[in-house]
């Protein structure tokens, strides 16, 4: 008897362990923890992979809203590691953002909300760093520079659509120095 008991004891405790680790977060639009009826955002419980988690977080529609890998479980506090991918509510690509144990490392490509690409660069230990590009949605390229230790520096400049210099001048650790040339569109035409 005393065995039988103390086995529905142990079964009961583990399918209550396992049901609670089986439960889905719920998120409001700051990404705070709160209940299902005040969320703007839901996580399955994420899937155990190699030594970490596959974590997908979804819009209440059921949308995805991010997607990737994560050294460790803990909402708010994930340590990704990889590529991982933010979605606008309409399903399109937002963001793709190359970790390395929790800090961003390498390429990150960001999108307007119709799929273009709206900027590129490039991280390093979580600093922007190196060539940064911006476009127009229509794919013209809007203005181009240079990133050292997560500050702008060096030349930067701004494009009109044709392709034409709008402004041009230079950074000095993220500060404008120097003169600025602006360069204005010819708006008469013969």
């Amino acid at each position: 008897m005393k065995t039988s008991t103390l086995l529905f004891a142990l079964v009961v405790g583990f399918l209550t362990t396992t049901a609670s680790s089986q439960e889905t977060l719920w998120f409001d639009a700051n990404w705070n923890t709160t209940i299902k009826e005040k969320a703007t955002y839901y996580r399955p419980t994420p899937k155990t992979q190699k030594n970490g988690f596959w974590i997908v977080d979804y819009y209440m529609d059921g949308t995805i809203q991010m997607e990737g890998f994560s050294l460790n479980n803990n909402p708010n506090n994930e340590k990704f590691h990889g590529l991982v991918k933010y979605y606008f509510a309409n399903g399109k690509i937002y963001q793709e953002i190359h970790y390395k144990e929790g800090k961003i490392e390498g390429l990150r490509k960001v999108y307007f909300e119709s799929g273009k690409l709206k900027s590129t660069k490039n991280y390093i230990n979580s600093k922007i760093e190196g060539k940064y590009k911006e476009y127009y949605e229509t794919g013209e390229l809007f203005m181009t520079g240079r990133y050292e230790n997560g500050e702008q520096n060096g030349i930067w400049k701004t494009y009109y659509k044709t392709g034409k210099i709008k402004e041009k001048g230079k950074y000095n650790k993220g500060r404008k120095v120097g003169v600025w040339k602006i360069y204005y569109k010819n708006v008469y035409k013969k």
